[in-house]
């Protein structure tokens, strides 16, 4: 992988006190983490968590140590970041139920276009944990064993919480469509 190559020799350098790869590493993982956080826990908190990630990646970058692995590692600390404010917030609105939904639904179909994908992330139809694999695995393109090691769960968990997204997704357009033809 050329990218992980190119972000090896910014780890390096950074780690060796370059603040100038710092500044660039950041910057090239600024958007896509802000795009994966706001899905988890929505836009009005992102920026927080984001601002609470990018300096434990600064933090802690020294500690890093296979550079190839930056990206899984930066998605790893989002991952933490983002279910810890979730439970924070889950704790501050325990009068509310949390409609958690099962997640050994088993029906692997192929991936959802683009549109579909959007719609099925924009929608409240998932929770964030399964919506944390399907972003990590159709949107930023991560094999199912990168996203079990980035969210630290067993490959099985994150294969049943895919198929819940895409039986979800499946069932979300089916009442649409069931719905627009007058059902």
């Amino acid at each position: 992988m050329r990218e992980s190559e190119q972000d090896a020799g910014w780890v390096v350098n950074a780690q060796c006190g370059d603040r100038n790869a710092m500044e660039h590493l950041l910057r090239r993982v600024q958007m896509p983490l802000r795009r994966y956080i706001v899905r988890l826990v929505g836009p009005t908190a992102a920026d927080d968590v984001l601002q609470e990630v990018l300096t434990s990646i600064a933090r802690k970058l020294t500690w890093l140590a296979e550079p190839r692995l930056f990206r899984p590692w930066a998605y790893r600390i989002a991952s933490r970041s983002a279910f810890a404010h979730l439970r924070k917030e889950k704790r501050r609105r325990q009068h509310e139920t949390d409609g958690e939904v099962a997640e050994g639904v088993a029906v692997p179909v192929g991936p959802p276009s683009g549109d579909q994908l959007r719609e099925l992330l924009d929608n409240a139809i998932l929770s964030p944990a399964c919506r944390a694999v399907v972003m990590l695995h159709f949107q930023e393109d991560m094999p199912l064993a990168d996203v079990a090691a980035v969210l630290e769960l067993p490959l099985g968990t994150v294969k049943s919480r895919l198929a819940y997204g895409l039986a979800a997704l499946r069932r979300h357009f089916a009442d649409e469509k069931e719905r627009t033809n007058g059902g």
